[in-house]
């Protein structure tokens, strides 16, 4: 009876101490400022480590606290990298849905802050994502800038996409 109880405890203790690891792919990462600008993001304490192997679009987070592995994606996102997340479950602010029965309106121009744009390489990247969106004519988008405007006919949503798929996350007003 013994042996069991010690067995059980072992294995409580080794499931209470598991880490959480998820993986988010399609991550622009060009370069190493790209590389050191999305591990700064996504270490958001003791016990995250942020994983970004040279030019990968690849990251590896894993935490030893449930959530917070999350919360470092979140991070990532928030600084300007998008990718698509493996392996855990979106956190109550990032589950809410943007659905809508009415179609969404078109914009005729628009304010992107908050994408990650530190080299020319970055520039070029979300220049050619924003080509992409029917509609759009003309862009400012250059490296280092904090923001950058487009203009044309397109909506949110479709701009939101082609950065994303790019590996690029931003707000768009």
């Amino acid at each position: 009876m013994k042996f069991f109880t010690l067995l059980s405890i072992l294995a409580l203790t080794a499931s209470a101490s598991a880490a959480t690891t998820l993986t988010m792919t399609g991550v622009h990462n060009c370069c190493g400022s790209c590389a050191k600008g999305i591990t700064k993001a996504g270490s958001i304490g003791e016990g995250v480590t942020i994983d970004v192997p040279d030019k990968s679009t690849t990251v590896t987070i894993t935490s030893k606290k449930k959530g917070d592995a999350m919360k470092a994606a979140e991070a990532i996102i928030a600084a300007g990298y998008f990718g698509k997340i493996e392996g855990g479950e979106p956190s109550k602010s990032a589950s809410k849905s943007t659905a809508s029965t009415k179609p969404e309106a078109k914009m005729t121009k628009a304010t992107v802050s908050g994408v990650h744009l530190c080299c020319k390489k970055c520039e070029v990247a979300a220049a050619d994502a924003v080509k992409t969106v029917s509609g759009i004519t003309k862009s400012d988008i250059v490296a280092k800038a904090t923001s950058f405007t487009v203009e044309g006919e397109f909506t949110k949503s479709e701009l939101t996409a082609a950065l994303n798929a790019a590996g690029f996350a931003g707000v768009i007003k």
